[in-house]
């Protein structure tokens, strides 16, 4: 059985992370209390009591522990996942694993040094069914060839619930970097290409507090034979029954897959839906029995000593992408009423 350690607890995910790999046969055998939020902290602790709290240098040190699982501030994501590796140590990391340039390539070093294993967890494809639902609709030819994927990513604000960093820039790398790179992750994996080019890229602050907080963003990009749009944003309202009505249409010659991953508006319950257009009909498709596998994966390909289901250079190449379209975003600055 792996044996992982939790460390960086700021940052809800840290919740689903530890969950999945519980369930998926791993052992979470400590955890680091330093925090930045500690109601994060005390959210881990309801809901892991089994878990004992141990100090970050004797969770590393410690020769027993597989692998890390990271969810700190996002600026602190990779000096933390270096330190790992070079103690001998896969590293599970909470999107964005890195908020800089510079940060990845330290990782990158890491990895080609030591050998491990730096998987970031791209949540809204990895652990969504309905995404790999549409996943395996795509791969097993439903709709033809794809053509065009758009990917829409709002978020609520949940500002009561959010700490200091962030709301601070260079503490979670910019909107794009922080949650843009799902969107990239998806284009990637539906056009089935290594790599992609962005086009465009624009970055709009529309007046959230504190001002020039990035609210919204949008992306266009590009493989040689497959176009992408994004759009990404802090506008779920209050009335939506979920923190935010994420969808990935898949254009393809022969029919359109639209994914529903948190909630339908036609009223059906629960989350994760697919709508299946093509040459025979219009139809729903149930998502409850797809399986997710991306911890189960993670567990085997640390057993297999390699990055096989996530391949280590799709997490580079997500992570590098959304910096650059961070980087060289135009910037929309809303004009604002008093």
């Amino acid at each position: 059985m792996a044996r992982f350690a939790a460390i960086g607890l700021d940052h809800r995910h840290i919740y689903d992370l530890t969950e999945g790999l519980l369930a998926a046969g791993a052992e979470c055998v400590g955890y680091n209390p330093d925090t930045t939020d500690l109601r994060v902290l005390a959210g881990f602790q309801k809901r892991f009591p089994h878990v004992p709290p141990v100090q970050r240098e004797r969770l590393l040190d410690d020769p027993s522990i597989d692998f890390v699982v990271i969810s700190a501030r996002p600026a602190d994501r990779a000096a933390l996942a270096v330190a790992a590796m070079r103690r001998g140590k896969d590293v599970l990391a909470d999107k964005p694993g890195v908020t800089t340039a510079e940060q990845l390539a330290e990782v990158q070093a890491a990895v080609a040094e030591t050998g491990r294993i730096w998987s970031v967890c791209f949540s809204e494809r990895f652990i969504k069914p309905s995404a790999a639902k549409a996943f395996q609709l795509v791969r097993d030819g439903a709709i033809g060839r794809v053509v065009q994927t758009v990917g829409l990513g709002p978020h609520r604000l949940n500002r009561a619930l959010r700490p200091a960093w962030f709301f601070d820039n260079p503490s979670y790398g910019g909107i794009i970097n922080d949650i843009g790179c799902h969107q990239i992750d998806q284009f990637l994996a539906f056009s089935g290409a290594e790599d992609a080019e962005i086009v465009s890229s624009t970055i709009g602050c529309f007046g959230t507090e504190p001002a020039g907080f990035e609210d919204f963003a949008e992306m266009t990009f590009q493989t040689q034979s497959v176009r992408g749009y994004a759009r990404i944003d802090w506008f779920t309202a209050d009335g939506l029954p979920t923190w935010g009505d994420g969808r990935l249409i898949v254009l393809g010659t022969q029919g359109t897959i639209e994914v529903r991953k948190n909630v339908d508006l036609a009223g059906r319950d629960g989350g994760d839906h697919v709508f299946l257009v093509d040459g025979a009909a219009t139809r729903h498709i149930a998502c409850e029995d797809m399986k997710v596998t991306y911890f189960s994966d993670f567990l085997d390909d640390l057993a297999a000593g390699q990055a096989r289901a996530v391949p280590q250079a799709h997490v580079f190449t997500v992570c590098r992408l959304a910096l650059e379209a961070q980087a060289n975003a135009s910037r929309f600055m809303a004009q604002v009423r008093p």
